[in-house]
């Protein structure tokens, strides 16, 4: 099992104390390791094989100049929702690098916003290196306001 997954089995157990104590507990690990995703300040709330969630809380530190939370902060949070899927998903023998990044935007972030990651299990069990994660980002009404695909390298280690 990943370090990742591990940790997340472990935090998200803990009692919870007025909010979610371990989810916040593992967010705050994960933007440790990671730390340009602290801008967004992440709080996971799905970590499995080939499904990770987070939401962006809507704050002034994510407001684009309209004041919904900005498309580049969008991205940050779909980028850690993929990268936690990743880990959370990859065989052992392998590793990932992200490749490219193709996203719409189609409405306004209006609110807190969920970031998900999902893939299917086939394609991790593939040959083939090329490994599109789809990713969008939903309002707290429903509405999708960021939808596309992070490209993952997917190669055996050596």
């Amino acid at each position: 099992m990943s370090q990742v997954l591990s940790l997340w089995r472990t935090t998200s157990r803990l009692p919870v104390v007025g909010d979610l104590l371990g989810t916040r507990l593992f967010s705050f690990a994960f933007t440790r390791r990671a730390p340009y995703f602290a801008s967004i300040r992440p709080r996971f709330t799905v970590i499995e094989p080939n499904r990770a969630e987070l939401v962006i809380p809507k704050r002034r530190g994510v407001h684009n100049h309209i004041g919904t939370v900005h498309a580049i902060a969008l991205c940050n949070g779909l980028e850690a929702a993929m990268g936690a899927l990743a880990e959370a998903t990859i065989p052992a023998d392998r590793r990932w690098i992200p490749k490219g990044m193709e996203v719409s935007y189609t409405a306004k972030a209006t609110s807190d916003i969920t970031c998900i990651a999902e893939t299917d299990a086939a394609q991790w069990a593939s040959d083939d290196p090329d490994l599109p994660v789809r990713v969008r980002g939903v309002r707290d009404d429903g509405t999708v306001v960021i939808e596309g695909t992070i490209n993952l390298w997917v190669t055996s280690k050596k």
